[in-house]
């Protein structure tokens, strides 16, 4: 081997070396670069730090809670960026001066009794003002139903009214016969009778008798008992108030609080003339009153049909026509009342159609006056 091979090959292999050293030293760099090695020359290890910073605020980025329907998101979104970042001293203020313009509230109130500690960020504080619930409109409540006036009463003289009875039954058969109503009142208290009875041949057969006792006052009638007996059947009785001031019935477990204006079966049509009698603007609004009967008790409502005249035994009378419409699931039949104001505002007719189909008709014939009364 030759000095000059010998260098050849020395000065080959150094060349190989280099050229070694300075790939590896480019592939380091290279991958150093790839995975953010700092370099030698770096400085201490504070940008670390930032860095671990920079994802402090991922709680707050957190999907917060479905805002309430009430609160308008638009005031909240000009402190959205508040939250990308640790909130200083400064926006807190500025957060708090923000809650105390706001409207008068519920909210309002707490955040100016007791505001936000100073180290709380101004994403802290806006929910709490944008998210209160708005106090309720005052419209919103349901007015109060009004209630009615007492209807006033001027109860007629004591007197005795006599009827004739008429009677025609679904199958066509007629039936004629009398009726009576006795009124008698005096010293602030009432007796009332009413007895219905129909020829039969010769013979005279009573059908039914209803009594009725009690007090009167301002707004007229105040029963206390009433009885009702009708042709083969037991007599029943309705109390009213009492000790424990209910309607309660003899012929049934039933009771009802004892109302203002309650009649029964008898009083009833006494107490709608003397409505009539007070002012007979108060029968063209209808009236309704709450009668008990001999099992039950109902609202018997009753509308102005119109002013009418019928032919009596008296002559033609005016009258106030009102009726009783029939009430499904309370009573089928219907009851019309012709009023006479010329004569105190007695019933002078009353007619019962039954949901059958029949009629019972009575219609005046004589009025007694027994006392001048009021």
């Amino acid at each position: 081997m030759t000095i000059a091979s010998f260098l050849s090959r020395r000065r080959r292999a150094l060349a190989i070396g280099t050229a070694t050293v300075l790939l590896h030293y480019l592939a380091i760099s290279f991958v150093g670069a790839r995975i953010a090695l700092a370099p030698a020359t770096a400085p201490d290890a504070e940008p670390v730090t930032i860095i671990a910073q920079l994802h402090a605020p991922a709680p707050v980025a957190a999907p917060l809670p479905p805002p309430k329907p009430t609160p308008k998101p638009a005031a909240a979104r000009p402190r959205a960026p508040a939250r990308s970042t640790p909130a200083p001293a400064a926006p807190v203020a500025q957060a708090n001066s923000e809650a105390e313009a706001s409207p008068a509230g519920p909210a309002g109130d707490a955040a100016d009794a007791a505001p936000a500690p100073v180290q709380a960020s101004a994403a802290e504080v806006a929910p709490a003002v944008e998210m209160a619930p708005e106090p309720p409109p005052v419209a919103q409540a349901a007015p109060a139903e009004p209630v009615k006036p007492a209807l006033k009463a001027s109860l007629p003289p004591s007197a005795e009214l006599n009827f004739d009875v008429a009677r025609t039954d679904r199958d066509g058969g007629t039936w004629s016969g009398l009726s009576t109503i006795s009124w008698k009142q005096a010293g602030g208290a009432y007796k009332l009778s009413m007895e219905a009875s129909v020829s039969v041949l010769v013979a005279r057969v009573n059908l039914v008798l209803l009594t009725s006792e009690g007090t009167v006052g301002a707004d007229g009638i105040v029963p206390r008992s009433a009885t009702e007996k009708r042709r083969g059947k037991t007599q029943t009785a309705t109390h009213f108030g009492g000790p424990d001031g209910k309607i309660s019935f003899s012929a049934s477990e039933r009771s009802y609080p004892m109302v203002a204006g309650a009649q029964d079966k008898a009083s009833f049509l006494m107490q709608l003339g003397a409505i009539g009698r007070a002012d007979s603007a108060q029968l063209a609004s209808g009236v309704e009153l709450f009668v008990g009967e001999e099992k039950d008790a109902n609202p018997f409502g009753f509308v102005l049909v119109g002013k009418e005249d019928i032919d009596t035994r008296m002559g033609r009378i005016a009258t106030w026509h009102v009726a009783r419409p029939p009430r499904p699931g309370a009573y089928n039949s219907r009851l019309d009342i012709w009023l006479a104001p010329a004569h105190n505002w007695y019933p002078v007719q009353i007619r019962n159609t039954e949901s059958n189909g029949s009629v019972t008709t009575q219609t005046i014939r004589k009025i007694l006056i027994t006392d001048s009364g009021t």
